[in-house]
């Protein structure tokens, strides 16, 4: 087999057997088992972390390394993530006209498994013609879509690289992203004084009163080019005829401006406290910085690598930033160095979940271009 050629079967084959192993958040230890027996099939090392542990879950943090074969070359990493947004235990794949979707009953989960199945690939294509490269690691995580915990919980230690690509986002293929959020989380415990509704309201404090006064004062949604905010949970009261002792609120503000979220923060607990005194209740504030946002530029090295193997193989690779977060967030705020790359999951965390096989291969062409690109380093 040519280096840069791909078996379309085997491929798909791979990302269908991934796609049909359920591995919803904190519930992953089949996908990563099975992992865990390609990569050693392959002849790579492999090592797991202790993240179970933190996050509650029965799988770990998977850390494989592939030796280099050629000296001194960058020492580079690759990552996905291995849960799903949601239980897919049944889930039935269908492959037509080139594409791979469901039935329409459930997600496929080509988020994340069109990101990992195409490193598998290309790591098997790359060992299989013993093709030259630099020491490649593989970060293959848990719990990304619950707050991104597996990659925060990473055993710093067992990293090796100097730089790497997380694959975890759409079309088109070779697309990098180069900006992500700053994001912040606030737990609001509004508490007033129960009443009778009926006999004696007069005596209660209600706090949903109070929710809805500091809610109603606040600036949500779009604040600015850079900034959002939304309120997305309300809990509280117990029957219509008690006057509402007490609400939970769960919000978020993100921004690619960290003084303008700083601000946007300031301004929600600001009202809630105000709303607070207004009625004679009070709140119980937990503010807390969920993830860092990151900011490359072309000029950064896993940037412009992406876009050199991209365009040596034909493909474009726009720039563009993201109003969501990865474990690019993580691993870019411990200080290694990584963008997002683009993959072929669309339409996803949605029963209309779809990848083309075309860009399945296209993104294991790609990953094969940044192997021999990085290979050029010296």
């Amino acid at each position: 087999m040519e280096p840069t050629a791909l078996q379309n079967d085997r491929l798909g084959g791979l990302f269908t057997t991934l796609c049909q192993i359920n591995s919803p958040p904190r519930h992953e230890r089949e996908v990563a088992e099975y992992v865990k027996g390609f990569l050693r099939g392959l002849g790579l090392s492999v090592k797991e972390d202790h993240a179970s542990q933190v996050v509650g879950g029965n799988a770990n943090n998977i850390v494989a390394n592939l030796p280099a074969n050629i000296e001194r070359a960058p020492k580079i990493f690759f990552s996905a993530h291995m849960d799903t947004v949601t239980p897919n235990p049944n889930v039935k794949i269908i492959i037509q006209d080139g594409k791979i979707h469901t039935d329409g009953t459930s997600i496929l989960g080509a988020d994340d498994k069109a990101g990992l199945s195409t490193i598998l690939e290309a790591l098997r294509i790359v060992v299989e013609n013993n093709l030259p490269h630099g020491q490649i690691q593989l970060l293959i995580s848990v719990c990304e879509e619950v707050g991104l915990l597996g990659a925060r919980a990473l055993d710093f230690a067992l990293v090796d690289s100097d730089f790497g690509f997380v694959y975890d986002s759409g079309p088109p293929v070779g697309s990098v992203i180069i900006e992500a959020p700053t994001h912040d989380k606030l737990e609001v415990r509004v508490i007033g004084k129960p009443a009778h509704a009926g006999v004696e309201p007069e005596r209660g404090i209600s706090a949903i009163q109070i929710a809805a006064e500091a809610i109603a004062s606040m600036r949500l949604g779009r604040i600015d080019e850079e900034t959002v905010a939304n309120i997305g949970i309300i809990q509280g009261g117990q029957m219509t005829n008690i006057v509402c002792p007490e609400v939970s609120i769960k919000a978020e503000a993100r921004s690619w401006n960290p003084a303008q979220l700083d601000a946007q923060i300031a301004h929600m607990v600001a009202e809630f406290e105000r709303a607070a005194r207004k009625f004679g209740g009070r709140t119980e504030i937990h503010h807390e910085r969920h993830y860092e946002g990151y900011r490359l530029s072309e000029a950064d090295l896993p940037v412009k690598v992406v876009r050199t193997a991209a365009q040596k193989i034909g493909l474009e690779a726009p720039m563009r930033r993201t109003g969501g977060g990865s474990d690019a967030s993580v691993y870019n705020a411990r200080g290694l160095p990584c963008c997002v790359v683009g993959t072929a999951m669309q339409k996803v965390h949605t029963h209309e979940e779809f990848v083309l096989i075309d860009d399945l291969v296209r993104g294991v062409d790609l990953t094969l271009a940044i192997i021999r690109e990085v290979a050029t380093i010296r």
